[in-house]
């Protein structure tokens, strides 16, 4: 099992940075964040997981590595088709979405195997080219499979609602949200870790 990695140094920046959020990561101490180091697996997961419960989610993942394996393999997961996908407990669209991607890998499209070679800006840019997924999915690629240093999601509700929590505000907006991203850089993935925790997640 890998967690998403940092350590003193990310630590140190962050508190000297921001001050509220410096005694947010002393009251809560160190965060494990499980990771999955296959991207393609990574995205079929976070497909999965869009607009459902985290509960749900790994009901339907456990599922989907029941019929294809784990890691998921793009070419088993062509093989088995769209209807067996949508039985593991997921719509059709969903279903589709997963399918397309496999689709994509298989065609060349997208190479995962060379992700971690582009920046953040590219890898968001090939992922979504791909039906069903947005940036906050590609976001999500970025920080639990491929554990780039830097991103702060404002598409992410949890992070929204982490910001509001810290900075006692009632919403928080794209500016706001930029400017904090900022004050994090270059370590705003461990941020987001802090700030997630702070939601509840």
């Amino acid at each position: 099992m890998m967690y998403f990695p940092y350590g003193d140094t990310e630590i140190n920046y962050l508190k000297q940075r921001d001050r509220r959020l410096g005694q947010a990561i002393d009251d809560i101490g160190p965060i494990k964040r499980k990771m999955i180091l296959d991207p393609f697996t990574a995205l079929i997961r976070t497909i999965i997981g869009q607009q459902i419960s985290t509960k749900a989610a790994q009901t339907v993942c456990s599922r989907m590595y029941e019929l294809v394996g784990d890691p998921i393999d793009p070419g088993i997961l062509a093989n088995v088709g769209l209807t067996a996908i949508q039985g593991c407990g997921m719509s059709e669209r969903k279903a589709g979405y997963i399918l397309g991607a496999a689709n994509a890998v298989l065609s060349g499209e997208v190479n995962f195997d060379a992700l971690h070679t582009l920046t953040d800006a590219e890898i968001v840019k090939k992922l979504t080219a791909l039906r069903g997924v947005g940036v906050w999915t590609a976001e999500m690629i970025l920080i639990f499979s491929l554990g780039r240093p830097d991103v702060v999601s404002y598409g992410d509700l949890g992070i929204r609602r982490g910001m509001a929590i810290l900075y006692g505000l009632d919403e928080v907006s794209r500016e706001q949200s930029a400017k904090y991203a900022k004050r994090y850089s270059p370590y705003g993935t461990v941020a987001s870790l802090y700030l997630w925790h702070l939601a509840g997640q």
